[in-house]
């Protein structure tokens, strides 16, 4: 290998905005990461899913313009 090519591998810390953090290695030149989403946070990783109410929103819409349910 080349001497002083390479960058520098050092470890950096993770924060997630849930306040989880961890460390890994990186070429980053700053010693800390921030990210949105972590393993400890995703719904994938937790099994936790928010459901969203579309029919819900159907109805408000058809209230709102006056349309009709299909039969």
């Amino acid at each position: 290998m080349k001497a002083d090519i390479h960058p520098n591998y050092q470890e950096i810390t993770v924060t997630c905005s849930c306040g989880h953090n961890f460390k890994t290695k990186s070429v980053m030149s700053k010693p800390e990461l921030k990210v949105e989403v972590c393993s400890e946070c995703h719904p994938f990783y937790t099994g936790t899913q928010k459901i969203v109410d579309t029919a819900g929103r159907i109805d408000k819409f058809r209230q709102k313009y006056g349309t009709k349910a299909a039969a």
